[in-house]
């Protein structure tokens, strides 16, 4: 009804000051957020959600590897990640954004521009990653299959080096672990209930205080190009909100 604070979303047409949209597509917006904490919520949320527990079925006292953790959904894997009990090691190229995803709460951090392999398997005692989330691709995948523990589940999440890799069969065959894809929007629109639940039990969460999106910086509409411009220059930390 008027008045009510509300969140809601849409494919295209959202740098603007007012939006129309199917009241289905609508939710209330969490009380504990503010605007720009809601708007940093519900892609990276469910993205988390669905690749962590809908997908990998994440146990508490596992090890979940989270790359591009200082990303938007990198860090919400992170939140979610430690929410489920999951001991997290973040990987970054960027040293300060790493002290950030620390902070943030990740138990560890790893500079993947060193690579990371080794230092995986010293952490988990010879053993690998439980779950490894994987949004960026390329030589971050192929470098995952080599740290990954027996019955792992390696979740490919997106390409951001702009390589997609390919799999060795051998390898999950020897190793006894998963490579599972991660589509949360269409995991919704393929089983309506079943993603009505995942909004439900993130939008649970929040509203309990149990997760905290991570606002890097809120923009005023007519600067757009400077978000952008954060976002080209790999400056952010977690997500940039355009304010209107």
């Amino acid at each position: 009804k008027p008045g009510d604070e509300v969140i809601g979303g849409n494919k295209t047409g959202a740098y603007a000051e007012y939006a129309v949209l199917p009241a289905a597509s609508l939710s209330p917006k969490p009380a504990p957020f503010s605007f720009a904490e809601a708007a940093a919520f519900p892609a990276a949320y469910i993205t988390a959600y669905v690749a962590l527990v809908v997908r990998a079925n994440l146990q508490p006292g596992e090890t979940l590897l989270v790359h591009g953790a200082s990303g938007g959904v990198g860090m919400a894997a992170v939140d979610v990640g430690k929410l489920l009990g999951a001991t997290v090691i973040a990987t970054s190229a960027s040293d300060a954004k790493l002290e950030k995803v620390l902070e943030y709460g990740a138990d560890y951090g790893i500079n993947v521009s060193q690579g990371f392999r080794d230092k995986v398997k010293s952490l988990t005692g010879g053993r690998g990653a439980d779950v490894i989330f994987d949004p960026v691709g390329g030589d971050v995948f192929d470098e995952s299959v080599r740290c990954i523990a027996f019955d792992g589940r390696l979740l490919v999440v997106g390409f951001t080096s702009g390589r997609i890799p390919e799999v060795k069969v051998n390898m999950p065959l020897i190793k006894g672990f998963s490579v599972v894809g991660v589509r949360a929007g269409e995991y919704g629109r393929q089983f309506p209930e079943r993603g009505r639940a995942n909004q439900a039990a993130i939008r649970k969460w929040a509203n309990e205080g149990k997760v905290h999106p991570h606002v890097f910086r809120e923009i005023a509409l007519e600067d757009w190009r400077e978000a952008w411009r954060l976002l080209t220059d790999r400056e952010v930390v977690g997500k940039v909100i355009i304010r209107p």
